[in-house]
Order: structure tokens, then sequence, then C-alpha cells
């Protein structure tokens, strides 16, 4: 396999070639078994890492098409493709709910951040404002 960093994935995905836009933070392949379905990895803190050692990339976590009827499941690392063993249904149901449970921890943690900084800047401006009607009395 050999990668593409590029600004857009191109609407025709060659085989063996795997386009990395970090513009929109995404990579993108054809499924590694054949089928010929696209596969997106999004790259984010809840979702796929990308490393790129200056020759290779690899993708973490595995890459589990568990919604392709081929089911395939296989790791990218160092350009190379490394199959996994097939999951069962109680598997990727188990894996899924922890992706859920992953996502909803670090969305809910940032949005209690972003809540605590509006609330910050809320009490600095009424702070100013108390401030301001103090000196123009």
């Amino acid at each position: 396999m050999i990668h593409k960093f590029v600004k857009f994935i191109p609407e025709c995905i060659e085989e063996g070639v795997i386009y990395i836009s970090t513009t929109y933070a995404t990579a993108t392949h054809n499924c590694c078994c054949g089928c010929k379905n696209k596969v997106v990895t999004p790259l984010s803190p809840t979702d796929w890492k990308l490393t790129f050692n200056g020759k290779s990339i690899s993708l973490d976590p595995s890459i589990g098409n568990w919604s392709f009827k081929c089911q395939s499941h296989y790791w990218i690392k160092n350009n190379k493709v490394e199959w996994s063993n097939k999951w069962t249904k109680d598997m990727i149901d188990a894996c899924r709910s922890k992706d859920r449970i992953i996502k909803d921890k670090y969305y809910n943690k940032t949005r209690l951040k972003n809540k605590k900084r509006l609330n910050i800047n809320k009490y600095n401006i009424l702070k100013r404002i108390k401030k301001w009607f103090k000196v123009h009395r």
C-alpha cells in the first residue's frame, strides 16, 4: 500500500493507495479485501490516529469494516496491511459500544470545558461592566 497526502480526497480511489487529507482530517482507501468499498477513517481524538514517520504511515486502531458485506478487519502499519482475525457479532457490538462511550466521554468533557470558559467570560464581562459604572458615576 502507498500513501498520498492530498488536500481533497479524489472521487476515483486507486487500489492500494491510501489518501490522507490533513486539511480535512481524513484518510480514505478502498477496502483491502478487494470488494471496492470506500473506507473512510476520520482522524480525531476519538477515531483514528495517523502516524507518519517520514516514509510510511500507520493508522491506529485497526480498521473493522463491520458495515460491509466482507466485514474485513485489518491494520495499516508502515504502509503494509496486517490482517486481523474475523470478529463475532458480540465482539463488534462490544467495540461499537466502547467507541460510543469514548466519544460521549470526550465530547461531554469538551462541552463542560467550553461551558466553564463561557461562564468565566460572562463573569469577566459583568465584572468589567460593574467597574465601568463605578468609574463613571
